[in-house]
C-alpha cells in the first residue's frame, strides 16, 4: 500500500514517531522495537535509528506500506 505523509511546513519528521502516527504501530515503543529489529527502510536501506530525522523525498517501507514524505 502506497501513502504519502506531508510534513505540513515542518521541516521533518522522526521516524518513530511517523509509525505511530500512521498507526502501523500501536505504541512508540513498538515503533522503537522494528526499528531496532531492522524491520524498517528508508531510502532502501535498512534503518536503526528511531529518530532518523525524515525529510520531502524520503520514503519509508515498513510491513508493506510504503510511504513517501512530502
Amino acid at each position: 500500500m502506497k501513502k504519502e505523509f506531508e510534513l505540513n511546513g515542518q521541516e521533518f519528521i522522526e521516524l518513530n514517531k511517523l509509525l505511530k502516527l500512521l498507526s502501523l504501530v500501536e505504541t512508540g515503543g513498538e515503533a522503537k522495537i522494528v526499528i531496532e529489529e531492522g524491520q524498517v527502510k528508508v531510502n532502501n536501506a535498512v534503518e536503526y535509528r528511531k529518530r532518523n530525522k525524515l525529510r520531502p523525498g524520503d520514503k519509508v517501507v515498513f510491513r508493506g506500506s510504503e510511504i513517501s514524505i512530502v
